[in-house]
């Protein structure tokens, strides 16, 4: 392994803008650590009919198919088990990310990982979305929170995922359609999913735009937060989901083997302890 001292500014340089893998500086695996974020990470419809399963979430949960960043975490440090706090909500906005910050501070948590937006973009129209500015300064408060409350806590932030290709991998299976259209499922993108009116094709493409505008003020929070703060690079909104890795109760969310995927690429892409 190569010695941080004996690298070339130049490349160090490098490796803070993000060319090189977050472990070198990743310090010794934490004792405890909160999710904070909505539905995904509390593991909704991964294993029930419109129910959360936190046993499954690819944050906290202690489903070993999963392997979730606890357990991987655990398995390095056995201080971790029972420290595992699931602070997310399902069905939460931007606006709730401070408040669970603050319990995250409470619980003086070691590490802390934030999933947050989905909801701000999948909403009942166009219209109803958040703002970018508005995004950004509840992203913004959730940080400072835990800045006051945990100021040595580890942060990793995820991306959001890419809401285009839920529609591109679902839009041709009838299942899929009909699950949107009853449960009103993230209709600024899915409503008509079948259509290919221009209309509709950039009203999907607009809002693909706000995820990743979103997903720009999620790194730049990140960074400007410091060195405790890691951002996974976009590696979430890449990930190229299958409809296998999707609930058959509601084609949105990530069964089992969808939250393992996002355990695997996000905790590869953080501090992988």
């Amino acid at each position: 392994m190569l010695r941080r001292l004996a690298l070339p500014t130049a490349l160090l340089i490098l490796i803070v803008l993000g060319g090189s893998p977050a472990a070198a500086d990743s310090g010794p695996p934490p004792s405890s650590m909160a999710a904070l974020g909505d539905s995904i990470t509390r593991g909704f419809n991964a294993c029930g009919w419109y129910s959360d399963c936190s046993s499954q979430s690819w944050s906290t949960g202690d489903d070993s198919t999963v392997a979730s960043h606890y357990l991987r975490i655990r398995a390095k440090n056995p201080a971790m088990s029972g420290y595992a706090y699931n602070d997310a909500k399902t069905g939460a906005k931007s606006d709730a990310i401070a408040g669970q910050a603050q319990t995250a501070a409470g619980q003086k948590a070691g590490y802390v990982t934030i999933l947050i937006g989905a909801n701000d973009a999948c909403t009942s129209t166009e219209a109803a979305m958040t703002s970018v500015a508005t995004f950004r300064s509840r992203i913004e408060a959730a940080l400072s929170a835990l800045r006051t409350g945990v100021p040595n806590a580890r942060i990793l932030i995820l991306s959001i995922p890419d809401l285009l290709r839920l529609w591109s991998i679902g839009k041709d299976n009838s299942s899929a359609r009909s699950a949107w259209s009853l449960f009103n499922v993230c209709q600024s993108m899915l409503v008509r999913p079948t259509s290919t009116a221009a209309a509709d094709v950039a009203r999907r493409d607009r809002v693909r735009q706000r995820v990743v505008d979103f997903n720009g003020q999620l790194a730049g929070a990140c960074t400007a937060y410091g060195a405790n703060c890691l951002y996974d690079n976009n590696e979430v909104f890449k990930y190229p989901f299958v409809l296998g890795q999707i609930s058959t109760w509601d084609y949105f969310h990530p069964n089992t083997a969808g939250q393992k995927a996002l355990a695997d690429v996000s905790y590869v892409k953080g501090y992988n302890w």
